[in-house]
């Protein structure tokens, strides 16, 4: 579940920056705050158990370890993502957020600086001048005091962190079994044997940790193995359906229509659209997003526009 390993350019120790394009990410965690900033469309993400819907121009903050989903959009999502390794900054390794939407949290003054100080972090980070690395953890961490100074926060008792550290091992665990197992029949009380658990725990722990069923994480993941393989493979329908997990054509492709407004056939034509407009984002287990290069994202910020009047 590293969140970093999605990242194909430059990185500094301690933190990074990214633009990403997003349709959907399940769910997932890391070991950085996070600080996004949506750009274009809403971005719709379920954290604690809570729905948010986050407009364009709002920014978000994660606390480490803590996890969060991206919903399938009508529209792709564009957002800049700050991450910054508690590690690089000890004194922040106990402390939880209790907030997610920034807005409201910081004075108007204060959020302008801190909206400046990304975009000019993000352009020294992308165009790798000499000493950006020097420069950019030091200004991580002026953002981090920022933050920090006015987000609503508390610091963590040792029980709560090892209650944390045992719930996001167990979740990883989870995912891990789900990703290797998914193809077939699989059944929550198998992992239930393998965690020494009753599967009326583990129910409960999977609603609580993914606000869904464990069946429908199950189905989540073979539908996006499927779409993968719709989208990059000419295999025939039936065979991926197969190939993805389910036993039943007319339930797979019933239940496809139903969840992304088309055909699984009208889906790769979709598919096959993006991919002559050079637009194809990349296809995975538990995503489908498009990463910028840093030259893609260089250019995104020269053509991206924000006033700081836009705040005050």
């Amino acid at each position: 579940m590293e969140e970093l390993e999605i990242v194909p350019q430059h990185q500094i120790d301690g933190m990074r920056i990214f633009i990403n394009r997003v349709e959907y990410r399940s769910p997932h965690l890391h070991a950085e705050w996070e600080l996004l900033w949506v750009l274009d469309y809403p971005l719709n993400i379920t954290c604690a158990q809570k729905k948010y819907e986050i407009q364009p121009g709002e920014l978000i903050l994660f606390p480490p370890n803590w996890p969060h989903e991206f919903h399938e959009m009508e529209h792709p999502c564009t957002f800049l993502c700050l991450q910054i390794s508690s590690r690089a900054f000890p004194s922040t390794i106990h402390l939880h957020t209790d907030e997610l939407r920034l807005q409201g949290c910081l004075p108007p003054e204060d959020e302008g600086w801190l909206r400046k100080t990304v975009l000019e972090t993000a352009r020294v980070y992308f165009s790798q001048e000499p000493y950006s690395e020097l420069f950019c953890i030091g200004q991580c961490g002026l953002i981090l005091h920022r933050l920090l100074k006015f987000v609503p926060s508390h610091i963590m008792t040792a029980e709560e962190l090892a209650q944390a550290e045992q719930r996001n091992t167990r979740l990883t665990r989870l995912m891990q079994f789900v990703d290797e197992n998914f193809t077939h029949k699989i059944r929550l009380s198998d992992f239930a044997q393998q965690e020494g658990c009753t599967v009326s725990f583990l129910s409960h722990f999977v609603r609580e940790s993914m606000n869904q069923t464990f069946q429908d994480y199950v189905n989540s993941v073979r539908f996006n193995y499927a779409r993968k393989l719709i989208a990059l493979t000419d295999k025939p329908m039936v065979s991926i359906c197969y190939e993805a997990g389910f036993s039943d054509y007319r339930y797979f492709s019933r239940s496809f229509q139903s969840a992304y407004g088309m055909t699984p056939a009208e889906y790769r034509l979709s598919a096959q659209d993006a991919h002559a407009e050079q637009i194809q984002p990349s296809e995975s287990l538990h995503s489908r997003e498009k990463i910028y290069t840093r030259e893609e994202s260089l250019l995104f910020l020269e053509q991206f526009r924000w006033e700081p009047e836009a705040a005050l």
